[in-house]
């Protein structure tokens, strides 16, 4: 078994309640509506089978905007993927988000950051809910 760490930052200009608001918390609602051509629906369901991916939420702390998942029941190439996301003031008021990815593979699978599709596609969330947030002040305030 292999372990890759890769970490990705978001600098934003709407504050780290909000941002976490919209992009964790209320994000079952939110994401589907933005991104109809990524994602179809977000259901929450507790120990089932989804049909594309499966997450385990392993914490969830709204006061420090903190978020920790585990991608399980993966290909055969991957034992699991950790994800570690911390949304941070800054002294400006805008926030810098910071998501760390923990990669464990099966045997000697060797894993390289250009093979890490969905960061790259998450940071694509994080700019697309940024700008409804711009555009929609009151949403998740």
């Amino acid at each position: 078994m292999g372990v890759f760490i890769f970490t990705d930052v978001y600098t934003s200009t709407i504050p780290p309640k909000r941002l976490s608001k919209a992009l964790i918390v209320d994000s079952q609602n939110l994401i589907p509506k933005l991104m109809p051509q990524a994602i179809n629906n977000i259901d929450i369901i507790q120990g089932s089978q989804l049909r594309s991916m499966k997450n385990r939420v392993d914490e969830l702390n709204e006061e420090t905007f903190t978020y920790n998942y585990t991608m399980i029941d993966l290909t055969e190439k991957f034992e699991s993927i950790g994800y570690e996301v911390k949304f941070e003031p800054t002294p400006d008021g805008k926030s810098k988000n910071k998501m760390t990815s923990t990669c464990y593979t099966k045997g000697n699978f060797k894993l390289e950051e250009e093979d890490i599709g969905p960061e790259k596609r998450t940071l694509g969330m994080y700019e697309v809910v940024e700008a409804y947030l711009l555009q929609n002040p009151h949403s998740c305030a």
